[in-house]
């Protein structure tokens, strides 16, 4: 059930959420609401994984 929930959320993020790897941001240059997005995306792809 966790698992399930987390690839869902993980399909949510790829669509709504934008990719600062295609747009290759630099992490010394990132916002904090950046980096928050993307520490938010590692965990949800981290636990899709698990």
């Amino acid at each position: 059930m966790r698992k399930t929930l987390f690839k869902l959320l993980a399909k949510i993020n790829k669509s709504v959420l934008p990719s600062y790897t295609k747009k290759r941001l630099d992490l010394s240059k990132a916002t904090k609401l950046q980096m928050v997005i993307m520490g938010w995306k590692v965990y949800v792809t981290k636990n899709a994984l698990d």
